[in-house]
């Protein structure tokens, strides 16, 4: 019973997280703002209903499959937003509020 209960616990907050990071994504003003927002929560969301998907199934070959289904996301995700963000900052793309900074403030 208490097993069950975490379970929920962690497929509720991931769940809630995915939730909050298509809010961010719907608005949040700009590129990177919402890449950060689905990016983190994506992570975070995932990984908790993965978890919650490892406890209900208990120790079995199941269980080790989502594992490595977990590893490969904690991996892949972050990777791939900052590749996104690197491949925006080298396409001209800047960040809301970096306008103020004086020219020799701006990194070369």
């Amino acid at each position: 019973m208490i097993i069950q209960f975490a379970a929920d616990a962690c497929l509720l907050i991931g769940a809630t997280a995915m939730l909050l990071g298509a809010i961010g994504l719907l608005r949040f003003p700009d590129f990177f703002a919402r890449t950060h927002a689905t990016s983190m929560t994506d992570t975070a969301g995932a990984g908790f209903i993965l978890l919650g998907l490892m406890l209900i199934a208990g120790a079995s070959l199941i269980t080790l499959k989502l594992a490595v289904i977990l590893i490969f996301l904690l991996l892949t995700s972050p990777t791939a937003s900052h590749a996104l963000a690197q491949a925006a900052l080298t396409d001209g793309e800047r960040p809301l509020g970096n306008d103020d900074r004086s020219e020799d403030d701006k990194p070369a």
